[in-house]
């Protein structure tokens, strides 16, 4: 959530940010009346206490005929206080919930418009030329069926659309691209993590993926439970509720994890093949920072995901998220978008965004220094989104006999292979 000052100081501000979003605006001046009303109820309540210890002092003191007079008037201050006090957490939990409906204040930076207005910041990599090379490319599912790597068909006969079995060097590139990814995290600085792919509410919702992202997320009723889609929400709920040291900081941790998305709304969109399902697995870059340093590591993330890209070898560019596709919760965002050569465009692979005390403020992770204490900064990147990172390696690397070509930073975790090759059928 944003800060109340903020809101209270600069409401224009506020309102700019809910428009580039393409947000409801008006949320900024409900909120704005259900604050004042949250904070003359507790002034009303205060002053309504205060009135009624006060004459709780008085009454042992009084004669026999003003006491009758004073019990009279506590009795009548006892019901006023009980008002008060209802009136007061209503208020509250109105704030509070028109509060976590707002979304993060886009940074001032941010391209305006909708998901096509983006800005490229950086290409990196040589798009090949196949016809140069005298051949048509094979998709990816044409390219994976082939080396008996990639299963839709059962995929589909046990658990439906969009859910697929990576199978022989398919399951082995999958083990190979997430040891990699964690070797990079970790030479990085970062902690591994194994996490939860199960949450409490408070989890989800403190990370910002209950509002707007609400439909593509998956919720066990019975249970309460939600599953995860990234491991971003238990690697920012890891600390809720505490107080770091600022010398600690940063807190960096690398989390591997299943992923289950709805994908509402995207139906007709990528039906084909593992770029886009239901379930999935990936490597996701965590860190809680000062707020100062905010900006720097969204940097640094951005740079750690270049480097695993161009590790892989493969042609991609960087983006700047226009307002309209951030996520409630990222003030900014940069996508790395990897060439499909079957797509003829680049498509995202990693992201990395700076929420800087948004969802720390929700889950109530701050840092000490000295005697001060406020909320840290958290941001997220994906290192590695194995089925998308697949297609990406599949498409780019192929060979004309439906071979793919293994880039060397993956050779030493899949026994110094060089080339996935078709299985004879």
């Amino acid at each position: 959530m944003i800060d109340l000052r903020l809101l209270r100081e600069d409401p224009d501000r506020v309102r700019a940010s809910q428009r580039a979003r393409g947000e409801d605006v008006a949320l900024v001046d409900a909120l704005l009346s259900a604050d004042e009303l949250r904070r003359s109820s507790g002034v009303r309540f205060d002053e309504l206490r205060s009135e009624q210890k006060s004459l709780g002092k008085l009454i042992p003191k009084a004669t026999p005929e003003e006491r009758a007079e004073l019990l009279q008037k506590a009795d009548r201050l006892k019901t006023e206080v009980r008002a008060a006090d209802a009136a007061q957490d209503e208020a509250d939990a109105e704030a509070k919930r028109l509060l976590l409906l707002l979304g993060n204040i886009v940074h001032e930076d941010v391209p305006v418009g909708g998901e096509e207005d983006f800005v490229v910041l950086e290409t990196h990599g040589t798009i090949r030329d196949f016809g140069a090379e005298g051949f048509e490319p094979k998709d990816h599912l044409e390219l994976g069926e082939a080396l008996g790597a990639i299963d839709m068909e059962r995929g589909a006969k046990v658990s439906g659309s969009r859910f697929y079995y990576l199978t022989g060097v398919g399951a082995l590139l999958e083990l190979a691209l997430v040891n990699a990814a964690i070797a990079q995290a970790t030479e990085a600085g970062f902690v591994p993590m194994l996490t939860p792919a199960l949450v409490r509410p408070r989890a989800m919702e403190g990370t910002g993926f209950l509002g707007q992202a609400a439909e593509n997320v998956y919720h066990l009723e019975k249970d309460d439970y939600y599953l995860v889609g990234t491991s971003e929400v238990p690697l920012a709920a890891y600390h809720m509720d505490e107080i770091i040291d600022a010398d600690k900081l940063p807190l960096r941790y690398a989390g591997f994890s299943p992923c289950f998305r709805r994908e509402a709304g995207t139906y007709g969109k990528d039906t084909r093949g593992i770029f886009r399902v239901h379930q999935f697995d990936k490597v996701e870059m965590f860190s809680y920072v000062d707020p100062a340093d905010a900006e720097a590591e969204h940097r640094r993330l951005l740079d750690w995901e270049k480097q695993w890209l161009t590790g892989l070898e493969l042609p991609f560019q960087v983006i700047d998220v226009a307002t309209g596709d951030l996520g409630s919760s990222a003030s900014r965002k940069f996508d790395c978008e990897a060439w499909i050569p079957t797509q003829g465009k680049y498509r995202e692979l990693t992201s990395a965004s700076n929420c800087d005390g948004f969802q720390a403020r929700r889950l109530s992770v701050r840092m000490r220094d000295g005697k001060k204490v406020q909320p840290l900064a958290t941001l997220n990147g994906t290192l590695c989104a194995v089925p998308r990172t697949i297609v990406a390696i599949l498409e780019n690397h192929q060979l004309p006999d439906g071979s793919v070509r293994v880039p060397e930073v993956l050779r030493p975790y899949l026994g110094g292979r060089e080339l996935l090759e078709p299985v004879s059928k």
